[in-house]
């Protein structure tokens, strides 16, 4: 439930890459103010150049705000988003050690995470810690599942595709690491 963009595309608007819902694009992915975001958290952790990713999440500016705030005070330490989506629209792929900058519904700068781990497997192999860590809902496995399959249907009626529950798709846990006062304590380390 996220729209995860390479640090390296054009900054203009990118056919299909609309997140379900908004009425925008993400037009974007690095505004100047994104980039000094990332620039203040790498200068400030003795971090090297590298490439990031930008994201932002859910279905609606009120959905992405109200998830970016379960990462930056609340227990959402994972995330999953369709194969297609990669494979197809354009998000960048999850990579262990990346670092991913996530905005909010204005598409403001608000938190860096670094990805720990990625999977790829059929979005209803989902197991029950992915679930716990994901931190929405009730947090259990039968929410999440049917929490997901409502919302990538809703996408797959809206964009004309076909949707199972069988789908491949990428789970995606990180550790937060910016800001420092919201950072976990293994991403509060230099580098982060």
């Amino acid at each position: 439930m996220l729209l995860k963009l390479r640090s390296d595309l054009a900054t203009g608007p990118i056919s299909g890459l609309a997140v379900f819902g908004h009425d925008r694009f993400m037009d974007r992915p690095c505004s100047p103010e994104v980039d000094a975001y990332w620039e203040e958290f790498r200068r400030t952790r003795g971090g090297p150049q590298q490439e990031y990713d930008v994201c932002r999440f859910g279905s609606s500016p009120e959905m992405g705000d109200d998830l970016l705030l379960l990462v930056l005070k609340g227990p959402k330490r994972a995330t999953a988003c369709l194969l297609r989506d990669v494979e197809q629209g354009g998000e960048a792929m999850a990579r262990v050690g990346g670092h991913v900058v996530v905005v909010d519904g204005s598409d403001r700068p608000r938190a860096i995470w670094r990805t720990r781990t990625v999977e790829v497997k059929p979005l209803n192999q989902v197991d029950d810690a992915f679930a716990w860590d994901e931190g929405e809902g009730d947090r259990t496995r039968r929410d999440w599942l049917a929490m997901h399959v409502r919302y990538f249907s809703a996408r797959a009626k809206a964009e004309g595709f076909t949707f199972t529950e069988t789908m491949p798709a990428v789970f995606e846990r990180f550790t937060l690491v910016w800001p420092p006062g919201d950072a976990d304590p293994e991403g509060a380390a230099v580098g982060g």
